[in-house]
């Protein structure tokens, strides 16, 4: 089962109503990376849309009924998926845990918050796919805890062919409601930017470390 490219379009189209993704081509953003990127992408700007964030939250509800309907955990990746998974597992009535990208330093040294058993069926919700190394470690960070991991949903992807690579490399089913092509097209049919921008986005996304 695929998201569809309505969903992804749709998706994509709302995240560009309330800016949590910004275009900006001739004025590029640094990334704490280093990278120079003509997009920027904020999902945490969801959290103050009622409306956008009921509706990514009820897709991503319907799809993780449908295609995972044996699930009893929804975990939510530290910090930027916290708020959607909580959504998400309302929605679902299942309880919900949140992943830390380490163990914290004091108290009881949790990396898993929340309570949860050994041998849960979890699926695992991030709010964006960069290069999925640390949505990759929350997943490793689960399975050391022997909860059984079904897959990852998350709001959106850069498609980075290194991504895909460190997903398949794990054997980590990944889904996003939208992703880069979804949000070009999109972009497009709205005359959001132009034909020329466009195409810088489509080869920024085919080396982003080496862009400028």
């Amino acid at each position: 089962m695929k998201i569809s490219a309505t969903i992804a379009k749709d998706i994509a189209g709302t995240l560009l109503d309330i800016h949590a993704i910004k275009l900006s081509p001739k004025a590029p953003f640094t990334w704490a990376s280093g990278w120079k990127s003509p997009i920027y992408c904020d999902n945490r700007m969801l959290l103050s849309y009622p409306e956008a964030r009921n509706k990514v939250a009820l897709a991503m509800s319907k799809f993780i009924e449908e295609k995972y309907p044996q699930v009893q955990l929804i975990a939510g990746v530290a910090t930027g998926a916290i708020g959607i998974g909580m959504l998400v597992a309302d929605r679902l009535g299942l309880p919900f845990v949140y992943v830390r990208p380490e163990p914290k330093k004091h108290g009881r040294g949790n990396q898993i918050e929340g309570s949860f058993n050994p041998e849960d069926k979890v699926v695992v919700i991030e709010d964006l796919i960069s290069t999925g190394m640390s949505s990759i470690g929350a997943v490793k960070a689960l399975k050391a805890h022997q909860v059984e991991v079904l897959g990852m949903v998350a709001i959106f992807s850069y498609l980075f062919d290194i991504a895909q690579e460190n997903f398949s490399q794990e054997n980590i089913t990944l889904d996003t409601l939208s992703q880069y092509d979804a949000l070009l097209e999109e972009a497009k049919d709205r005359d959001y930017i132009s034909q020329q921008e466009i195409e810088t986005l489509a080869k920024w996304r085919l080396a982003p470390d080496k862009w400028n």
